[in-house]
């Protein structure tokens, strides 16, 4: 528990050199845990549609 407390608000309560060792902790374990899921990429091109309409709208000029 007092590991969370470390981590969680340790560089907003404790002195400076604890401080960055708080900081460093949880930045390092939020990175960690991201890794750990694949980036996913959209198969579908959300502005296709709306760019094809904007060109034939130009185009009916």
């Amino acid at each position: 528990m007092l590991f969370a407390i470390f981590v969680g608000i340790g560089d907003r309560v404790l002195p400076e050199p604890m401080k960055s060792a708080s900081l460093n902790t949880r930045t390092t374990i939020n990175k960690s845990l991201i890794g750990l899921f694949p980036t996913r990429r959209s198969k579908l091109k959300p502005h296709e549609r709306t760019n094809k309409a904007i060109e034939e709208a130009e185009n009916n000029k």
